[in-house]
């Protein structure tokens, strides 16, 4: 069982450190709302997580990797992430950016956990890898353990993207102060743009399978 929990949390973490959307996200809210963003952004991320493996352990996750599911997924999740975007870049132009965390904590704590889950939801990639590597482990660990085996693969895994987008917040919030805010502003709008630039890699996959 120890060897499960090492191996989950092992891939978890390979997937996690990924540059992506996700760590995009978390990076400009941590600034703006403090080192709890990315525990919250993860926990939303993990509760997803654990409705996908519970629909693919009862046999939905084969619709899920179909091409009108990725056509639909990646047509919303770049819509999701133009929008994301756009809304950062407005930001800095309306000037509404700030690096005082009191000033720029307008998010509930429950708004940032449901962006947590609005931006897995939205990945085709994330919905993807737990269709088809998902439902190898979530099938090894079951032949291994039982549903015990499912549960110490959901704990290893989840554990991986909590530490490491917790790690991520607390640097970030904790090093804000070293930076101005002309610099801040050009980190927003670089962040903006990464989102964007993802975008277009949903939009360019979706029109692929609708070809």
């Amino acid at each position: 069982m120890v060897a499960l929990f090492l191996k989950s949390l092992i891939i978890g973490y390979s997937g996690a450190v990924m540059p992506g959307s996700m760590l995009t996200y978390t990076v400009d809210r941590s600034i703006r709302h403090g080192s709890k963003t990315g525990f919250f952004l993860s926990i939303g991320h993990a509760l997803l997580e654990l409705v996908l493996l519970i629909l693919i352990f009862i046999g939905v996750g084969k619709y899920l990797a179909t091409d009108l599911a990725r056509l639909i997924i990646g047509l919303i999740g770049g819509i999701v992430l133009v929008y994301l975007g756009f809304e950062m870049l407005r930001d800095v132009y309306l000037n509404k950016v700030s690096l005082d965390i009191k000033d720029a904590n307008n998010d509930r704590q429950e708004n940032i956990l449901l962006s947590g889950v609005i931006l897995s939801v939205t990945n085709p990639y994330f919905i993807i890898w737990w269709s088809v590597v998902g439902l190898s482990l979530i099938m090894s660990s079951y032949n291994s353990f039982g549903i015990i085996g499912i549960i110490i693969f959901y704990i290893g895994h989840i554990l991986s993207d909590i530490s490491w987008f917790s790690f991520v917040s607390v640097i970030v919030s904790k090093t804000r102060h070293l930076i101005s805010i002309k610099v801040y502003k050009i980190i927003i709008v670089i962040l903006a743009l990464c989102l964007i630039f993802f975008s277009v890699g949903f939009f360019f996959d979706s029109v692929k399978y609708f070809l």
